[in-house]
């Protein structure tokens, strides 16, 4: 029997996360609520248009495409097949607008999005971190200035939506308005020259910050939902333990990454690439891995006997 309460998570760059009721997307922003009134945002084509602005303002070759996906309530960089892609929802675009109750809300979160190509922070294969996020939030300001906005509304939909405490995956709130800030005002003051620099001027961030991800992200292949309460297709972890638990998990099989377990609470994630990933806990003689598929939950448990952490697929 599922659990109704969920504690999401996931690994790669910019699918939501519930913390307190309170729906956070990969690039941490906050869900905003539905609205009834419909921006002009309605297809995919105005999306490319609005990135090729962008692309032009900053006089950069596009190198990834734009792709579509309502019912995500997001929007994310990621690489599929080998492929760059932006992935949006529209409908959490137009949302973000009406809740901003200005257009540029949503550019500036594509502008975002743009950022992490950009920078080939989807390269990596280390998820969302504070510095990856700071430096795409100030690719947007510098990015939204070109594109003739002004400073209020390259920050709107930051000072609405942003998380405002930081976490080991996003910064807070005001760390990351001071980044649009800062790239919204090195553009200005380069508008007097015909180019743009090659980069937009970095930012960064404590290098001593955690880089665990600990945000979702979905996997476009086969995503039948964004509520892991009605869609199976979602991971859960269960964890035998009286204290929270670090565990690894990863994508590929080669590049792993930190995850804890809290006690008495499910873990539900999808992993991004495939349908699905690799679990590794301490063994007696190392670690032990355990390849984890989508659409199963998973409990594991402390064998005494053998002082060994194992897994067993938890019945339906």
């Amino acid at each position: 029997m599922r659990h109704k309460f969920f504690l999401m998570i996931s690994l790669s760059i910019c699918v939501a996360l519930s913390v307190n009721a309170q729906r956070v997307t990969g690039c941490g922003f906050k869900v905003p609520p539905r609205s009834v009134f419909k921006t002009k945002f309605q297809s995919v084509y105005e999306a490319k248009s609005i990135l090729a602005a962008m692309l032009d303002s900053i006089k950069w070759k596009e190198n990834f495409s734009v792709r579509e996906q309502n019912g995500i309530q997001n929007a994310y960089a990621t690489i599929i097949n080998r492929q760059r892609w932006i992935v949006y929802d529209n409908n959490f675009l137009e949302d973000i607008d009406a809740y901003t109750s200005t257009k540029w809300a949503s550019i500036s979160v594509l502008a975002h999005e743009m950022g992490h190509h950009y920078y080939n922070h989807v390269v990596s294969n280390s998820g969302s971190t504070p510095p990856k996020e700071i430096e795409a939030d100030a690719f947007s300001g510098y990015v939204m200035q070109r594109l003739g906005a002004t400073l209020q509304q390259s920050v709107a939909a930051m000072q609405a939506i942003a998380s405002d405490q930081a976490s080991s995956s996003h910064p807070g709130k005001k760390d990351r308005v001071d980044a649009i800030t800062r790239g919204w005002n090195s553009a200005k003051a380069n508008t007097t020259t015909a180019t743009t620099p090659n980069n937009p001027p970095p930012v960064t961030t404590n290098p001593t910050t955690p880089t665990i991800p600990t945000t979702p992200n979905p996997n476009p292949g086969n995503q039948t939902g964004t509520d892991p309460a009605t869609d199976p297709s979602w991971i859960a972890l269960y964890i035998q333990s009286t204290k929270n638990e670090i565990v690894q998990l990863s994508d590929d099989g080669k590049n792993f990454q930190q995850a804890e377990i809290k006690a008495g609470q499910p873990f539900v994630f999808k992993f991004e690439i495939y349908n699905y990933g690799w679990l590794r806990l301490k063994y007696y003689n190392g670690y032990r891995t355990f390849k984890l598929m989508h659409g199963k939950d998973y409990s594991i448990l402390w064998n005494r006997r053998t002082n060994n952490w194992s897994v067993v697929e938890v019945p339906e």
